[in-house]
Parts: C-alpha cells; structure tokens; sequence
C-alpha cells in the first residue's frame, strides 16, 4: 500500500510547520510530518552534499532545485512510521512542481491525495515573519521569498485543482481555529481512504 501524501503550500510565515506538527501531535501514531525547511537546513548543518549545494539558494532566498532535493524527501516519506506524511513546503515553485509530479509519477511507492494551502495576507506574513525589529538584510531575504511565491503560486494553485487536489484553509484565523479546520479536512480524508485513526 503507498503511502498517502498530503502537501501543506502557503507563504512564507503561513504556519506551515507549526501547523503540520500539531496536526501529527494529534495524531501520534497515524501522520508524520516533514518540514522541507528543517530537512535542508539539517542537510546544510550536516554539510552533506545536497545541504552544500542547498545553502546557495537559501542564502539569497532563492529556491533549492527539485531534482536537488526530491530524493531525500521521498527517501524520508517511505521510512516514515506511518501511512499518512505530511509534507509542508513543498512545492514552492514550477521547477520543484514538476520534479514532485515526475517522481510520484515514477514512484509508485508514494501517492498524492490532497494539497492543502493555508492562505494569509501578505501583511500578516510580513509580521509574522520579520517582527517588529527587523534588519534590512532580513527585510531583502523576506521580500524575495515573497516576491518568488507570489509570481508562482497561481500557478500551483490551477495545477492542484485541475488535478482536484486543493484544498484552502484561512491562515488569518486563529492558531488553534486554523489546525481544527485542518484536521477535519484530514479526518475526511482518512475516512476516505479507510485508514484506522488513532482515538
């Protein structure tokens, strides 16, 4: 049986792994979840060779290349305990996009059942993200994280509804608002897919 992929997208300061790992507390033993983030500073702080090549882009808040990363993650998807992972980070642009399609397409060992993007104004990520206090070289990296999702998240949005992927939470609500609307989702989804859920 694969296992069942579900993608956390949204800007930068979202709530994407904040989110991603409260959802899995709540399921202990049902959902892993993986942040793209922690996975590729670990490989920069292990200075392994995708970590090296990795700290290029993220240096100047550029996008890591898909084919740079896509082994790794699938690698961690496949070892993890439980038949439902949690990506969250994962794509942030065309190029990562289409890297993801053309593993899973080539993997049979994992399958994409829902992406779930947590939608927040970009007044709200700014202040998330930056605080009150921020440098400028904090503003510049954040400016151009937000610059890059902005030019290409229509984009992914149209790829994952023609494909009845996406699906939108509101990230403006309350933290504790925002993990209950994403774990009814998901309750949906196991029942869905008939997978025992841990009570």
């Amino acid at each position: 049986m694969p296992k069942k992929l579900i993608l956390i997208i949204g800007a930068p300061g979202a709530g994407k792994t904040t989110d991603s790992k409260l959802i899995a507390k709540r399921h202990d033993g049902n959902i892993a979840a993986f942040s793209i983030g922690d996975i590729l500073r670990e490989e920069v702080k292990n200075n392994t060779a995708i970590g090296k090549i990795a700290e290029k882009y993220m240096q100047k808040g550029e996008l890591v290349p898909g084919e740079v990363i896509m082994y790794e993650i699938f690698g961690k998807i496949k070892k993890a305990p439980t038949n439902i992972v949690l990506v969250d980070g994962l794509p942030r642009g065309l190029n990562q996009m289409k890297a993801l399609g053309d593993t899973l397409h080539n993997d049979k060992e994992v399958k994409l059942v829902a992406v779930i993007e947590i939608r927040v104004k970009e007044e709200t990520a700014r202040k998330r993200v930056l605080g009150d206090n921020p440098t400028q070289e904090e503003i510049e990296l954040f400016e151009n994280k937000m610059k890059i999702y902005n030019d290409l998240i229509a984009e992914i949005e149209n790829h994952y509804k023609k494909l009845d992927l996406l699906t939108i939470i509101d990230g403006e609500d309350q933290p504790e608002k925002v993990v209950e609307n994403i774990d009814n989702f998901l309750k949906r989804k196991i029942t869905k897919y008939n997978t025992p859920e841990k009570r």
